[in-house]
This record gives C-alpha cells, sequence and structure tokens, in this order.
C-alpha cells in the first residue's frame, strides 16, 4: 500500500496506482521539457518528496527506461494487441521483439537514454531491475502458457533479460545490418527462437537419455560441462 502522506492531498490507493501516476507526471515533464528530466522535478509535480519518488524508482535512469518501456502512448497495450491470439511461444516473442525494435528504434527517450555514453555520461543498463519487471510482466500478457513449454518464473526472468539484451544491441548499435520486415523476423527467428524452445529441447534430451541409460545396462552417463 502506499504510504499515506503527501501527493497533493490526493493519495494512491496502491503502491500500482502510485508507480502510474509517477510514470504519468514524468511523461508530462518529458513532453514539456525533453528527456533532461529530474526526480525532483517528479515529485515537485505530484506534491511528494523526492524520497517518495526513489522508493519505487532508485534513480532518474529507471524512471527514464520505465517511461519507454510502459510509454504515455500505450505502448506495451499496443504490443500486447500486436501479438493477441498468437499462442506459440516462438512466434509471439519474434513479432513482439520485432515490433519493439522497429518502433522504439525512432523513440526521443530511448536515443537520449542510449546517447549518454557518447556525452562522458556511465552508460545505462535496459537490463535494469526496473526494466526487467516491465519485460517480465510484458511475458505474461502473451497468450503463451509459458509453463507447458517448460518456464517457471525464473526461467522467465532469464528470458526476459536475454530479450532487453538483444534489444539494446539493436538500439545502441547503429551500424549494424538494417534489417526490417520479414528479414529482422526470419533473423531473430533463426537465433532466438531456439533459445524460446532451450527448455523443452532439454527436457528432450534428458528424456533420450533416460531411455538409453536404461535401455544399456552398465552404460556410464556422460556428464555434461559444468
Amino acid at each position: 500500500m502506499a504510504r499515506r502522506h503527501g501527493w497533493a492531498g490526493n493519495t494512491p490507493a496502491s503502491d500500482e496506482e502510485a508507480i502510474n501516476r509517477i510514470l504519468d507526471a514524468a511523461d508530462e515533464i518529458i513532453a514539456e521539457r525533453g528527456s533532461a528530466m529530474r526526480l525532483s522535478d517528479v515529485a515537485r509535480a505530484l506534491g511528494v518528496t523526492r524520497q517518495t519518488v526513489y522508493r519505487y524508482f532508485p534513480g532518474t535512469e529507471a524512471l527514464l527506461i520505465a517511461t519507454v518501456m510502459r510509454s504515455g502512448d500505450g505502448f506495451l497495450d499496443q504490443l500486447a494487441r500486436h501479438v493477441a491470439g498468437e499462442t506459440d511461444p516462438v512466434a509471439a516473442v519474434v513479432e513482439g521483439l520485432a515490433f519493439t525494435i522497429e518502433n522504439l528504434s525512432t523513440d526521443d527517450r530511448i536515443i537520449y537514454i542510449l546517447s549518454r555514453r557518447s556525452r562522458g555520461e556511465l552508460a545505462p543498463s535496459l537490463a535494469s531491475e526496473t526494466a526487467l519487471a516491465f519485460s517480465r510482466s510484458m511475458l505474461h500478457r502473451y497468450q503463451v502458457d509459458w509453463q507447458a513449454y517448460g518456464f517457471d518464473e525464473a526461467a522467465l526472468g532469464e528470458l526476459s533479460e536475454f530479450l532487453l539484451r538483444i534489444l539494446y544491441s539493436y538500439l545502441a548499435d547503429t551500424n549494424q545490418p538494417n534489417r526490417t520486415g520479414a528479414q529482422l523476423r526470419a533473423f531473430l527467428a533463426r537465433w532466438v527462437g531456439p533459445a524460446v524452445m532451450y527448455p523443452r529441447i532439454a527436457a528432450a534430451v534428458e528424456s533420450v537419455e533416460r531411455v538409453t541409460d536404461a535401455a544399456t545396462p552398465g552404460r556410464v552417463r556422460r556428464r555434461s560441462a559444468s
């Protein structure tokens, strides 16, 4: 439950509401002044202390990334609608990743965040805890039975990180091959697809090894490299 103070006399009913209001305020400030935003600006707009905003976002970078991931124009909702009805995990992930690459590569906030390195500032990470939380929540919105494909929450967390690192490389490297449309999706399907199917592939390999071991008395099972 959100803390019962500040908020200009209109206290959020939950942490989720508090986060959404922080992101709404950040979006308004970005629209007015650009991405050179400070947490103190957001706190002042909401009538709370900086410590209240820090409770939800540990720094300006985390807040900027969160605004990009959610996006004021409803990017995550657009993405969910775009892949709605797709139950195959490879098809859903590939299409979702391609759609994200195509849409965020021109986002001013992404460009500002990733250009910090060229300005001599500390390079940000799209694989921050905030970004991972948004990415994992997005995977849950896909109409995919993740458990049936061998994914528990830990595995979904790893998949979220893997996809974010791929996304980061596409958004940060402007000199990469300019694949779009079907070509981009074919490339992602070829290399990302096996990663999405890994839990099932690993389970199938283990099943084959168990059957083979049982059918071959005295066989010493080869240990995989650790």
